[in-house]
């Protein structure tokens, strides 16, 4: 799961990162006094657009990560995915806003991945005691 959520926002972080120019345009419509001479728009501030790409394929690479080091099971990998889950829930927003379809889609494993890592035997797994 954490997988699929990470795969997909590693796709969303490298769509930023190619097309950052048109993505600052739209954002950035028109001229504003900060555009330096000779440049438009997007130009001026495909930038920010770049870092925010940089940003989302961090956190993809952290969830990769975390699962990838589950079967080894440390007990702070458990906190890992369950704060990797609440970061993962705002990508929903960004996947709404570009395809309704997959903002839909996203929330469900963005949900599952904060409920799941705090069940008993997800605590189980990880050598926690039952209260």
């Amino acid at each position: 799961m954490m997988m699929v959520l990470a795969g997909m926002q590693a796709v969303l972080g490298l769509f930023l990162l190619t097309n950052s120019v048109a993505i600052a345009e739209v954002i950035w419509v028109g001229g504003d006094a900060s555009t330096p001479c000779c440049t438009t728009p997007g130009e001026a501030h495909s930038g920010i657009v770049v870092f925010a790409g940089v940003l989302v394929l961090a956190i993809a690479a952290w969830g990769v990560t975390t699962a990838l080091k589950f079967p080894t099971r440390h007990p702070g990998l458990r906190v890992s995915a369950f704060v990797y889950g609440w970061t993962a829930l705002p990508f929903t927003l960004a996947f709404y806003e570009a395809v309704p379809i997959l903002g839909v889609l996203w929330l469900v494993p963005a949900i599952l991945a904060i409920v799941r890592p705090n069940q008993p035997e997800s605590r189980a797994w990880f050598g926690h005691q039952s209260l």
